[in-house]
């Protein structure tokens, strides 16, 4: 695993700057609804907990469903299952569109998230096999995929969010068809060497420590990124823009230090040093949000200060599961990303709930407690992820090698 000499992280193969760009678009989805919560819940007189669910089936069919994800590519290809999942969110991003109640909304965003699946689990894996510069170049660019999508999402919602909450679907409609589009012209697919996995192998992976203990951990710490992503536009108050605008701070913070920021600290330190700092912190920034609820300044800062701990997190827990087993990375991706959703999915109605029992500040303490859980379960199971650490140094410094265009 090495890069060669004047690989940057930038200089790829077309087919995997196609792959990239449907995962800008795909994440774009995630943070897309963000701004238009407050304008959906108006408009279709949906409770603030109705609304939330928006989230809750988008993740929750998406974390079901990569657990088959990994068996359906192994047979039908990984570009097939690209494809399918690209078709499924044009259709369903339409059909939200097209809605006339919250509770349609829900329910087609739930097929939006089975199609977000087939795509997100194996256009990692497609990635990481076709980059150039070895896994870390192809985890870094990933990262900055998501990075650039989760910024974008929000701030597309914004402005189109101004003219009619229909308007960010819409626009997922295009955008989700020109990335079908690139796929289907760039990516090959007919030379695919196809290893059939069977059903149960993600159930399977999930009994190896090292991934059991990372993917506990990812599902506490989920439970942190979506309540500040999909809890903070109530409290903040603004309009579609002001969230849009927001958020896209945050989105630009994450990017930021996942793509820089992580492979620096990840030449100097552990990964499972990084996470141990980085939860903790994260969990203090949740508490000065529950602190400073009210004060939308304030609040503004938590929320990007929020989104420079998460682009460290994702980057690094994104390593650890690519390297914490020798399973194929498509099954490890889905064991892990399976559970790891159902945290972000139980995330969003439990903090409206708490909200409307308990006030404003209460869900950003439940956020703040499940992020120590996170830490706790890390820190419990570290010795079990050794291995992960004992590579460190050379897979960070080759990530930071790629990037800056230096020879591993």
């Amino acid at each position: 695993m090495s890069a060669g000499a004047g690989v940057t992280v930038w200089r790829q193969p077309k087919p995997v700057w196609a792959v990239a760009f449907a995962c800008v678009v795909a994440f774009m989805g995630i943070g897309l609804v963000d701004p238009i919560l407050p304008a959906i819940a108006e408009s279709l007189q949906a409770s603030p907990v109705q609304t939330e669910l928006l989230f809750t089936s988008y993740l929750l069919v998406t974390g079901l469903a990569m657990l088959v994800t990994s068996w359906i590519s192994s047979r039908i290809g990984a570009k097939a299952t690209l494809l399918t999942g690209l078709a499924l969110i044009v259709v369903f991003s339409l059909l939200c569109a097209l809605s006339g109640s919250v509770d349609a909304i829900i329910g087609f965003r739930a097929g939006w998230g089975l199609g977000n699946a087939l795509f997100i689990s194996t256009a990692l894996a497609t990635i990481v096999g076709a980059a150039s510069g070895g896994s870390g170049a192809a985890i870094v660019l990933y990262e900055a995929a998501l990075g650039l999508g989760i910024a974008i999402g929000p701030l597309l919602g914004g402005i189109l969010g101004e003219v009619s909450w229909r308007g960010p679907f819409f626009g997922v409609v295009v955008l989700m068809a020109i990335a079908f589009v690139a796929v289907l012209i760039l990516l090959r697919g007919g030379d695919e060497k196809r290893t059939p996995v069977k059903l149960s192998a993600p159930f399977t992976a999930l009994r190896r420590p090292a991934l059991a203990i990372l993917a506990i951990t990812a599902l506490f710490y989920n439970i942190g990124f979506f309540v500040l992503l999909a809890f903070s536009p109530f409290p903040l108050g603004f309009g579609a823009l002001g969230i849009g605008l927001t958020f896209f701070g945050w989105g630009v913070a994450l990017a930021i230090t996942s793509v820089w920021v992580a492979p620096l600290l990840l030449r100097r330190f552990r990964r499972t040093s990084v996470m141990l700092v980085v939860l903790p912190l994260l969990a203090v920034d949740l508490l000065a949000a529950a602190v400073f609820v009210g004060t939308a300044g304030a609040l503004v800062a938590a929320i990007i200060v929020g989104g420079l701990l998460l682009g460290i997190m994702n980057t690094v827990l994104t390593e650890s599961v690519m390297e914490a087993t020798d399973l194929p990375r498509s099954v490890a991706s889905s064991a892990y990303s399976a559970v790891r959703f159902l945290g972000g999915a139980a995330a969003p109605p439990i903090a409206a709930l708490l909200w409307h029992a308990f006030g404003a500040p209460v869900p950003y303490v439940f956020a703040a407690a499940s992020v120590l859980v996170a830490t706790a379960t890390l820190a419990i199971g570290r010795r079990a992820l050794r291995h992960i650490d004992a590579i460190e140094a050379d897979a960070a410094d080759e990530a930071a090698a790629v990037l800056v265009g230096d020879a591993a």
